[in-house]
């Protein structure tokens, strides 16, 4: 599985689609810098995901992913191409949050039913499947 951590007021703002090329110019001078780096090493700037395996187990990823905000997306596969980032790190071009499996934040007041109906919404607990 891979987990990408996210505000939920920028859910709602970028839906269905992030990319990091639609929020260059909002972007913070450190952040700026960050992108320039990756640009140079990868080419682009990309969406990063934790991914979970034997020895990083989903709840480590959710946990991490929650300090980059308050919503948590759950993906079984990745859109190609895909980089290796970092051992348990991934990123890709563009990430389509329709594809997520699952859903995990601490927002009670996102209404994550409205742009995802039908997928599992957990609000703050992380279910034994994912421990």
């Amino acid at each position: 599985m891979f987990y990408h951590g996210i505000k939920w007021e920028y859910v709602c703002r970028e839906y269905p689609l992030l990319s990091p090329r639609r929020t260059v110019k909002r972007k913070k001078q450190e952040q700026l810098l960050d992108r320039l780096h990756l640009m140079q090493q990868f080419g682009l700037e990309p969406i990063h995901l934790l991914e979970a395996d034997e020895t990083y187990p989903s709840s480590r990823c959710i946990q991490e992913c929650l300090a980059f905000g308050d919503t948590v997306f759950a993906f079984e596969r990745l859109s190609l191409p895909m980089w290796q980032l970092s051992s348990h790190e991934v990123g890709v071009e563009v990430l389509d949050l329709r594809t997520c499996v699952y859903i995990f934040t601490s927002d009670p007041e996102a209404k994550v039913e409205v742009l995802f109906p039908g997928v599992p919404c957990l609000c703050d607990q992380i279910p034994t499947k994912f421990l």
